[in-house]
């Protein structure tokens, strides 16, 4: 179907529905939605908008990088780019007042060609690489978060919301049913909200954390997952306020308590859908093997890609759930990557590092880039880990966003995968940001350093 159809296939879809208004929107490099709201009837006229492509190059505060490298990836003039909605991406927005639609957008220039600092077109890319050779990705995200009090002093600690029986939470309730129950209408809320959307849930998890919950994703194509991580994790923000808690997707929003993660099970099935991680015989594949090597190898060189921000480097502790390193082992939780235990059709391969905050798009392609590297290039694996897996460290992560960041910037290998302007904007954007962070003074430094040293 041509562009024209899909569109038309659209406003018949918004018709239907009666939407009088459309959330027009494109993700930034740290995962805010960004755009414009339009009423229906010009949505549907302009078929599409435009936005600067300096949205892509602001960072989680609204600033931007330094003028240097703003004005060397961008043109002088502050041109705008083209965004085209994508039929296949629009959603409802179930808690709005009047009728409403969101629909995410491509982003190219005014030549047609796609704008390389987009994070769904980086996806989109990867994904193409895997389709000259047959192959296609299917993946499962597993989402982790916490339920917190509301508050508006950000110097002041989380602390657990109050639950239907009018206490909170103690202890660790890991798979505790009733403790999940403490949030039932807020839950019910949210999958019903998300029913709405046609995101793919599958099961809720009481986590480690306290008021630490998870949601399971259905697996399937990589780009669509991506899109309805971006969209339940607003959904669920928004079930949140309802109920007045909130919703937090930090990777450490807690002193004391488990990290979040976003866990992606990932596998890749031929042309006639048979998973190319198993061979025949059911045994592990040599490709399967390569898929590892390469998470092995590329992860730390992309590991700003898999934890983000300065919050996300205390998520990397051993004994809280978390990986330390890019090991692997069969049913292993203490290492980076996971082979769950299941039937030859069902191999897979759960890769363990990323946040929950980070970028779906981002994430889900710089995983899926680095097992393509390792199938590519034939890169092997070490071998599995039997046991405990967190003192391992010939195979460590990078232990600060600047150590990481820097890796990534050198990387040279990765220049025939990742263009390096994307390189060079996604490492500004985030040097910037933790920068900015450096010109805040925490609590810790305050409660210790001021009147001692």
């Amino acid at each position: 179907m041509n562009a024209s159809g899909k569109l038309d296939r659209l406003t018949l879809w918004l018709r239907e529905r009666k939407i009088t208004e459309v959330e027009c929107l494109i993700s930034d490099l740290t995962g805010i939605a960004r755009g414009k709201i339009a009423p229906t009837s010009k949505f549907i006229a302009e078929k599409g908008m435009r936005l600067p492509e300096s949205v892509l190059l602001q960072t989680v505060t609204g600033d931007y990088v330094n003028e240097e490298i703003y004005y060397r990836l961008l043109d002088p003039a502050e041109i705008d780019m083209f965004c085209h909605p994508d039929e296949s991406a629009a959603f409802l927005v179930p808690w709005a007042i009047e009728p409403t639609a969101l629909v995410i957008h491509d982003t190219c220039d005014k030549w047609g060609n796609p704008i390389e600092l987009s994070p769904r077109n980086l996806l989109k890319k990867v994904l193409a690489m895997y389709a000259e050779r047959g192959w296609q990705p299917i993946v499962a995200p597993e989402m982790e978060f916490y339920l917190t009090q509301r508050s508006d002093d950000p110097d002041y600690p989380l602390q657990a919301p109050v639950g239907r029986s009018g206490r909170r939470e103690t202890g660790r309730q890991s798979f505790s049913i009733d403790a999940a129950n403490e949030f039932d209408p807020l839950f019910e809320d949210m999958y019903d909200w998300c029913e709405a959307q046609g995101l793919d849930l599958d099961t809720l998890i009481h986590e480690e954390g306290t008021a630490q919950m998870e949601i399971n994703f259905r697996h399937g194509e990589a780009l669509h997952l991506a899109d309805q991580i971006l969209v339940f994790k607003r959904t669920m923000r928004e079930a949140a306020l309802k109920h007045n808690v909130a919703a937090t997707f930090m990777a450490k929003p807690m002193t004391g308590e488990p990290g979040s993660a976003m866990h992606l099970h990932q596998s890749v099935v031929d042309a006639e859908g048979r998973n190319i991680f198993s061979n025949p015989d059911g045994s592990m594949s040599e490709l399967f093997l390569n898929h590892i090597g390469g998470l092995q190898k590329y992860i730390p060189e992309l590991l700003p890609l898999f934890a983000p921000n300065v919050n996300s480097f205390r998520r990397f502790l051993p004994g809280t759930s978390a990986p330390v390193n890019v090991e692997w082992g069969e049913e292993n939780r203490t290492v980076g990557l996971r082979v769950p235990d299941s039937a030859p059709h069902n191999r897979r391969v759960e890769n363990r590092l990323p946040g929950a905050d980070a970028n779906p798009y981002l994430a889900i392609a710089a995983s899926l880039l680095c097992g393509y590297i390792g199938m590519v290039e034939q890169l092997q694996p070490s071998a599995p880990v039997q046991g405990r897996g967190y003192e391992r460290r010939s195979l460590r992560l990078p232990l600060t966003l600047e150590a990481a960041l820097e890796r990534m910037e050198n990387c040279r290998a990765l220049e025939r995968y990742l263009s390096p302007r994307f390189i060079t904007a996604y490492v500004a954007v985030k040097r910037a940001e933790n920068e900015n962070f450096k010109r805040v003074i925490s609590s810790w430094e305050r409660a210790f350093l001021l009147l001692s040293v």
